[in-house]
């Protein structure tokens, strides 16, 4: 690498009123290398040996520091990215418990499993090395505790790339591993540029890295890890169907439809975004309630425990949602509640419900990453599935009804990587989360995120 060239800008643009708050200098290429230096070493000469008590003591330690802290905490993601207060401390706990779930379980899941029909055979669960992770800005610090809670407890070291719009939140998380107790190289903070993490991939002392997302972001990164024979993890959106069928509750489904839609102002790849409903009669009570509970939310300052509808994270994010939604119209679509920038400082879109979207619509395939539902009426259970499968994406989806026999029956023939019973989207540090198709391969969170990077040695007495 040049040690000039490629120095990305990380700057806090507070969303709720569009001003720049603080900008943050990237790292020099000589930087970067010193910091994966001192990694690698790290790793290589101390971290990996250290007993699991002792790794699991400080990724307790930095749980607690989350939640002594939580209010500084979730002030940033709310100044930084313009999450609602009480969902940004809701993340705060959700990362913590995160941690602390890692830090109780490292010596379960890091015992050696004996292979009772191979007398003599073990298999040991051991670190590999330097792992490089790329996260997003919609979920700043559960994106972070989902690759740092696994992968330090299990002996490995990580480098995290933040997205550049929330440089305070990368630098508070980072924080708390230093004040844990975390010598320096554990988990490293890097303020750089795409094509100094290009360089990171090519360098063999990455052995591993994971990615959330965009497709194209997905694509890159897997290509090059791929030349370069490294695993990848990617998380790359969805487009999470919600399928109500003619006997569920249409109270329970629309108050958990209107609750998972707007998630995150929808800017979250599990967020409910496509409504299917069984019968006409049924769909347009349920259109009606709808459009009712979405346009009941009150807008406001995201700092303000009131609001149920804050800012988008940027003005960039802003403008492409409304090129969708003219996208959508211009092709045939019906934009039955909202469709607009609301009138106010700061990068807010109205709430929005959109229907007749016919197959040769954009909007059928694309993922809407903002307030915007799509909505479809069919007949039958079969058309239900047949809508659902229809796209590229396959990460999460709902299914509602009364007959929980038949929810798990349509469950097991929804293409995802996640289905969710009368409820919109769930996580917990217990259950995996990833998808299938374009929505990436991989899992995070419970054991199965655990092992993604860790090397299940065989051990065999002859």
């Amino acid at each position: 690498m040049n040690t000039t060239s490629n120095i990305a800008t990380f700057e806090t643009l507070n969303p709720a009123t569009g001003e720049q708050v603080k900008t943050f200098p990237g790292m020099t290429d000589t930087e970067v290398l010193a910091a994966l230096d001192t990694a690698d070493r790290r790793y290589q000469n101390d971290w990996k040996t250290r007993p699991v008590p002792e790794r699991a003591k400080i990724m307790a330690r930095a749980a607690a520091i989350l939640r002594e802290k939580a209010e500084e905490y979730a002030g940033y993601i709310t100044l930084e990215m313009g999450k609602l207060i009480a969902q940004s401390r809701y993340e705060v706990e959700l990362s913590a418990s995160i941690l602390e779930y890692y830090a109780t379980h490292a010596e379960t899941f890091l015992k050696d499993q004996a292979l009772p029909e191979a007398p003599g055979s073990v298999v040991v669960t051991e670190p590999v090395g330097v792992i490089l992770a790329v996260e997003p800005w919609n979920f700043p610090y559960y994106q972070l505790a989902r690759v740092a809670g696994p992968q330090i407890v299990a002996g490995n070291v990580v480098m995290m790339k933040h997205a550049p719009n929330c440089p305070q939140c990368a630098l508070a998380f980072a924080r708390l591993f230093e004040e844990a107790g975390a010598p320096e190289g554990v988990y490293t903070n890097l303020l750089c540029s795409v094509e100094q993490i290009a360089t990171l991939i090519d360098d063999f002392r990455v052995r591993g890295v994971t990615l959330t997302g965009s497709e194209r972001a997905g694509a890159a990164v897997a290509e090059r890890a791929g030349r370069n024979l490294k695993k990848v993890v990617l998380e790359l959106g969805g487009s999470d169907p919600a399928i109500v069928l003619e006997d569920a509750s249409l109270e329970d489904a629309l108050n958990q439809s209107a609750f998972g839609r707007m998630i995150c102002m929808g800017q979250a790849c599990v967020a409910t975004k496509r409504f299917i409903v069984v019968g006409k009669e049924r769909g347009k009570q349920f259109l009606d309630g709808l459009i009712a509970r979405m346009s009941d939310l009150v807008v406001g300052n995201p700092a303000d425990g009131e609001t149920e509808v804050g800012p988008l994270v940027s003005g960039r994010a802003l403008e492409g949602l409304l090129q969708q939604i003219e996208d959508a119209r211009a092709h045939g679509a019906s934009v039955v509640l909202g469709g607009k920038r609301i009138d106010r400082p700061g990068f807010y879109l109205e709430p929005t419900i959109i229907t007749d979207i016919a197959v040769d619509n954009p909007l059928y395939q694309q993922e809407t990453f903002g307030p915007i539902a799509s909505f479809y009426v069919v007949e039958n259970e079969e058309e239900a599935i047949g809508l659902a499968n229809a796209t590229k994406f396959g990460l999460g989806a709902s299914v509602y009804s009364a007959d929980l026999e038949r929810a798990k029956r349509v469950a097991r023939r929804i293409e995802s990587g996640m289905v969710f019973i009368n409820s919109c989207a769930y996580t917990g540090p217990e259950v995996p989360f990833g998808g299938v198709k374009n929505s990436g391969f991989g899992r995070e969170l419970s054991e199965y995120g655990f092992g993604e990077f860790v090397n299940r040695k065989l051990v065999r007495i002859g």
